[in-house]
């Protein structure tokens, strides 16, 4: 797990992982007495580092968790997602669901106010609260309906071995999220 510290960075810095597409964003988080202030998203300066140049942002979403322990996914939705913390803190878990050699590569992150991801399209993302009162938001390249089809991949799946800080028994899981398929049961995502 890739655990950064948002005090640590006075200017934005892009890293890549081993997971083609995905990125690591660490950003300007700047604290005093009142609280903290970040710049979340400057398309040309994150570019200059890194950031893809196509992301057009048509959509803003923010999922609001009131309590420890929320886990949510593993979902691929069609379209690319930029995620930032607003509030609180999550361990985020990034599956590559797309076709080729990396296709069930895990990445594994602690995500606060001062770290945030770029979620390439085809690779599922997921997340568990680590405190109450978190926001999670993100931006997306394309429009949500109701009749989006997605990937979706269980939060325990064996072959993922993903690592959850808090036991899945003990979580707060949607219906829908626990029947989510094996990853052996998924036809890869075309890239």
């Amino acid at each position: 797990m890739n655990v950064f510290e948002p005090s640590s960075y006075r200017e934005v810095r892009i890293t890549p992982t081993d997971i083609p597409g995905l990125l690591v964003i660490a950003l300007a988080v700047h604290q005093d007495g009142r609280g903290w202030f970040k710049e979340n998203f400057q398309r040309e300066k994150f570019e200059k580092l890194g950031f893809p140049p196509n992301f057009e942002i048509v959509q803003n979403n923010i999922s609001y968790n009131s309590q420890r322990g929320v886990t949510r996914g593993i979902h691929a939705e069609p379209w690319d997602k930029y995620i930032g913390i607003a509030s609180g803190s999550i361990f985020s878990a990034i599956v590559d669901l797309r076709a080729g050699e990396t296709f069930g590569k895990v990445a594994t992150f602690e995500l606060n106010p001062g770290i945030a991801l770029f979620v390439p399209k085809g690779c599922g993302n997921s997340f568990q609260t680590l405190e109450a009162d978190t926001a999670y938001t993100y931006l997306v390249n394309a429009y949500w309906s109701p009749e989006t089809q997605y990937t979706s991949v269980n939060l325990s799946d064996p072959d993922l071995n993903i690592p959850w800080p808090i036991p899945l028994e003990w979580a707060e899981i949607s219906d829908k999220d626990k029947a989510n398929p094996a990853l052996k049961d998924i036809k890869p995502i075309a890239a």
